[in-house]
């Protein structure tokens, strides 16, 4: 039975780390489909942007460490995208539609106030002119803050699991991390993390409850 998160005993947990973008929010992927629809494009155009041409990866991926900031990332996906696709906030206009993830939001708060310090630990897809953390109203939730973008490293390399630790100031064996991306947890399985994959939220969000012995409630729609 899972213990207090104050207490000094050895490998009890005492830390929640969490990614952000289909964890914190809802899956985004139908919400993309539909703004890929609504700006002229095929339903899998933003994806396949994104995932399928190597341009696309190499400037995502350039985004994520801070490389490349959002505005010329915009700029040069949406030359990807099509001629006639405005990348004035592109980044924004296509997440601005995706749901915060609520039950997960309530878990996490649940979990602050039961005595467990909170690490988000993101790779961003930049910051401005479109801040998707504000945009989802999360950012005061936690201790501590790892986004990619900022300390110029993306999961799954080792180090920003590491540095996730050092920050919150806990060993592995005291934390549990939420990811939606099975790839990025085995770097956290080796630092003695305990993992947990979103694919769901009502899962995820159980399962958190019963690790963690707190319950996230049912969060008051505004």
């Amino acid at each position: 039975m899972p213990m207090p998160a104050g207490t000094d005993e050895p490998g009890v947990l005492r830390g929640l780390i969490l990614d952000f973008a289909g964890v914190l929010t809802a899956d985004p992927r139908p919400t993309h489909r539909l703004w890929a629809e609504s700006e002229g494009l095929h339903a899998e155009a933003w994806r396949a942007a994104l995932n399928d041409s190597a341009d696309g990866r190499r400037l995502y991926a350039a985004l994520e460490i801070g490389q490349l900031g959002q505005d010329e990332w915009n700029v040069q996906t949406a030359a990807l995208l099509g001629t006639h696709i405005d990348p004035a906030n592109l980044m924004g206009r296509a997440w601005s539609k995706v749901p915060a993830a609520q039950r997960m939001a309530a878990l996490a708060r649940a979990a602050k106030e039961a005595g467990y310090r909170l690490a988000l630990l993101s790779n961003s897809f930049g910051l401005e002119p479109f801040n998707p953390y504000e945009h989802v109203g999360i950012w005061d939730l936690f201790d501590v803050h790892v986004i990619s973008e900022v300390v110029g490293m993306a999961k799954p390399d080792p180090a920003i699991y590491q540095l996730t630790l050092d920050r919150i100031g806990l060993p592995g064996t005291e934390c549990v991390f939420v990811d939606d991306h099975p790839v990025n947890l085995p770097p956290a399985e080796a630092l003695g993390i305990t993992t947990v994959l979103a694919t769901n939220e009502d899962t995820a969000v159980s399962e958190l409850e019963s690790l963690l012995g707190v319950t996230a409630g049912v969060p008051v729609q505004g």
